[in-house]
């Protein structure tokens, strides 16, 4: 029986590219409030042509580049504000941990009386430095809008619009205070995100590194079981990025896999199956608002909570159309998300391993597999990084100009590491008189991949394809599996008749 062609099979994914093709459009061109009126036009004119399928589904495609643009539109005017020009009082509220730069702390606040985002540099002293999250502040100064600064393809001005914040602020020591800020004013899903936030300061003050004096090794727990990179220096980055390492450092499919593993052991027997699957999505969803909502863990909890309600009723729980439905739900509640460099890598890398990992897989047969366990795993740990891989160096390639040449390798080290390092945590956070023996692990995994990145032939630097280039890159990656695909089905053909 011939099968579908791949864009049949996936609808979900042609509507995620044609919202997708609209937020391009309305990163563009700006048109008004008349878009509001094309979009209702175009969704009565699907449901007028209900009879016509053809017709009905090009109207739903132009349906959604319609939407696209429409929430791009909405989102970009969101942060548009005009600041005073003179220095102001206002109220804010801390919602990250500090960091020490050269002459300031950085720190991320949110006005209590609009709930907009701002990054806040406060003169460096003892008073900033031991500030927490959930701080509230009284302060003296003028807001600037956001700076216009850049460095190859990297857009500082464009990360901090898709991150929501609308301006900065530097403050003198002598024009601030702490305060008793009221939050009345902000949103519910804002207040319960910084509750939430305040909860994690206070599990990361329980891994304090002064006990074990090893900041680095403290950093990279910190980020790898709570979302916190602000401890990370710029030296131990480039080791975890020139080995190839830098995913175990953001909260991704595979902390969240752990950790849905993890919570399945303690739920109930298959009687109680539907009311396990809720504790355990009220679990993800509850730790992604401890790590701080970042896009590559909401992604993955959407997907882990279809995974979850799918398994009920024992369907295709994951594939193309899941992973296109959850990226239609991130960009219509956050449309700039498109351009953030963690949203782009966090999809290809699940939709190149969607579609690539049955191919490698087909190199031995399925018998071969089930009764070799050990090359089973050996082949698991080889394909999903290398399927990986494939869809992520182009953009590492074109954002950070470089090719990890070890990533297989080191893959083999950092996922069995990175879930000794999860469950290890787990027990720090409610002992936390064993936190050496955790530090001392990845003290001993930071030292390994330092040695490793210093090994001639680590990794490629200076590639810094341009955007057709990496465009065309991607051309040929797609004509090529369609190629395996096609070559495949021939094969397969061949030995049934």
């Amino acid at each position: 029986m011939e099968s579908k062609p791949f864009w049949k099979e996936t609808p979900l994914l042609r509507l995620a590219v044609c919202l997708m093709a609209g937020i391009v459009v309305g990163d563009m061109v700006v048109v008004g409030w008349w878009l509001l009126l094309v979009f209702v036009m175009t969704v009565a004119l699907a449901l007028l042509s209900w009879k016509h399928e053809h017709w009905q589904s090009v109207a739903i495609a132009v349906c959604f580049v319609v939407l696209g643009w429409l929430l791009m539109e909405r989102q970009k005017a969101s942060l548009e504000v005009a600041w005073p020009e003179d220095e102001v009082s206002y109220e804010v509220v801390v919602i990250s941990e500090p960091v020490e730069k050269p002459k300031t702390i950085a720190v991320d606040v949110v006005l209590a009386e609009s709930g907009r985002k701002l990054k806040c540099y406060l003169y460096k002293d003892d008073r900033s430095r031991n500030l927490k999250t959930g701080d509230g502040l009284q302060i003296q100064s003028r807001i600037e809008a956001n700076s216009e600064w850049r460095r190859g393809s990297f857009d500082y001005h464009r990360y901090l619009e898709i991150h929501g914040f609308t301006g900065r602020t530097f403050v003198a020591s002598w024009k601030w205070r702490k305060a008793k800020v009221s939050l009345a004013q902000l949103s519910k899903l804002e207040r319960m995100r910084l509750t939430f936030l305040k909860y994690r300061s206070r599990l990361l003050s329980r891994l304090n590194p002064a006990a074990v004096a090893n900041d680095d090794a403290y950093a990279v727990v910190a980020a790898m079981a709570l979302g916190d990179k602000s401890a990370l220096t710029q030296e131990l980055k480039d080791v975890y990025s020139v080995t190839g390492a830098s995913h175990v450092l953001a909260l991704s499919g595979l902390h969240l896999g752990i950790i849905y593993t993890l919570l399945s052991l303690f739920v109930f027997n298959r009687r109680w199956q539907v009311l396990s699957q809720i504790i355990i999505i009220m679990s993800i969803w509850a730790f992604v608002f401890l790590v701080g909502m970042s896009t590559s863990v909401m992604r993955s909890a959407t997907m882990l909570s279809v995974y979850a309600l799918l398994s009920l009723g024992h369907r295709d729980r994951m594939s193309v159309n899941t992973l296109a439905f959850t990226a239609i739900v991130t960009l219509m509640f956050s449309p700039m998300s498109l351009f953030d460099v963690g949203f782009q890598m966090s999809y290809m890398a699940v939709l190149s391993i969607l579609l690539f990992v049955p191919l490698l897989e087909g190199v031995f047969t399925a018998e071969y597999l089930m009764s070799h366990r050990l090359v089973r795993w050996l082949w698991g740990m080889i394909a999903v990084p290398l399927s990986a891989q494939i869809g992520t160096a182009p953009l590492i390639a074109y954002y950070f100009g470089r090719f990890s040449c070890y990533f297989l390798l080191t893959n083999f080290i950092v996922i069995p590491a990175a879930m000794l390092i999860l469950y290890l945590s787990l027990v720090v956070l409610l002992a936390p008189s064993l936190a050496y023996i955790l530090f001392y692990i990845v003290a001993t995994l930071n030292s390994l991949l330092t040695k490793m990145a210093l090994i001639p032939g680590a990794s490629i630097d200076d590639l810094h394809p341009t955007k057709i280039q990496t465009t065309m890159i991607y051309v040929i990656i797609v004509a090529v599996y369609l190629l395996v695909v096609k070559l495949t089905c021939i094969r397969a053909s061949a030995r049934y008749h």
